[in-house]
């Protein structure tokens, strides 16, 4: 891979919309009403404006204070506060008031918690089971530490899909990923996909082009998280939220984007793959759910659906 300046204008495909004001407003209200934070604004995501005039959210809970300071992400971190008892009740009363088929729940890392905030998780995606039982929930958590037994938790308030990003490669985890270590990702992983056996649970992850990764190193990563039973995949731009963060390498192109998706797809079969510039963890979450089927389910054919940035592809 060929570097680029970092400081290049801001290529033509990498440009979005601003429109649906009134529906990111009514979305704004709610989240500011019910005292919830959405990683869409803590993270800066370039989605948000598309996302929220569809309606669209990813709820971070566990406050919005992170204990970890990894070098690509734009949440703030420092001591948090206690968990919220009532947060998961707010968020399910949310998601009911917007009418979501889906929704996705993050959270920041805490390190601070002796469960690393597993049996909030849990708690928030039974709440809305129970609030809003149409409803699909997809979990982003962190790697707990290393906590296998909550990734347990997590797995017993059964969500529809059992998501957590890797973010990079291999050589590249220990500059950006504070704390974390990508082989105990890769075990977390494949203990949520062992867990979700006979289940309809999906498991999911990610990473970011344009930190300095080659292609071998993309396809080691792919090859990894397919070996840990990963079925759904997100490959998206890396943007630098500030100046202090990880320099840019390159912007990829979306030609190349849609190469690493069918590459992700034939060579290494997974079943589910969203690879685009604007792609995002949480972007087109649903899709990439439906898209995956029901990956422990015997003869389960995956159906087709082209998103608008990137393809989701059985």
């Amino acid at each position: 891979m060929s570097a680029t300046h970092p400081k290049q204008r801001l290529p033509p495909w990498m440009r979005v919309s601003s429109r649906g004001a009134k529906a990111r407003g009514d979305v704004r209200k709610l989240v500011q009403r019910l005292g919830l934070h959405t990683v869409c604004e803590s993270a800066k995501c370039p989605n948000l404006c598309e996302c929220w005039q569809r309606g669209a959210a990813t709820f971070m809970v566990l406050g919005d204070v992170c204990t970890r300071n990894c070098r690509f992400c734009a949440v703030n971190h420092g001591t948090p506060a206690p968990p919220d008892p009532d947060e998961p009740i707010r968020v399910a009363q949310a998601v009911a008031e917007l009418g979501l088929s889906f929704i996705v729940v993050t959270c920041v890392t805490r390190d601070d918690l002796p469960d690393g905030g597993a049996a909030h998780i849990a708690a928030t995606v039974q709440a809305i089971h129970k609030m809003a039982s149409g409803t699909g929930v997809e979990v982003l958590p962190s790697d707990f530490g290393g906590r296998l037994e909550s990734v347990e938790t997590v797995m017993a308030a059964r969500p529809q899909v059992y998501n957590h990003n890797v973010e990079t490669v291999e050589r590249l985890t220990p500059c950006i990923r504070d704390q974390a270590d990508y082989r105990r990702s890769l075990v977390s992983l494949r203990h949520a996909a062992t867990l979700a056996e006979n289940t309809d649970t999906s498991t999911k992850s990610g990473i970011m082009l344009g930190l300095g990764e080659t292609d071998e190193e993309i396809k080691a990563t792919l090859r990894d998280l397919r070996d840990a039973h990963v079925s759904i995949l997100t490959i998206g731009q890396y943007l630098p939220p500030s100046a202090k963060h990880w320099p840019l390498d390159r912007y990829v192109t979306p030609d190349e984007f849609d190469r690493w998706g069918e590459i992700a797809r034939r060579d290494f079969g997974f079943p589910s793959v969203v690879s685009g510039p604007m792609v995002r963890s949480s972007y087109h979450a649903q899709e990439a759910a439906e898209t995956a089927g029901s990956p422990h389910r015997e003869g389960s054919s995956p159906r087709r659906h082209e998103g608008e940035h990137g393809h989701l592809t059985g």
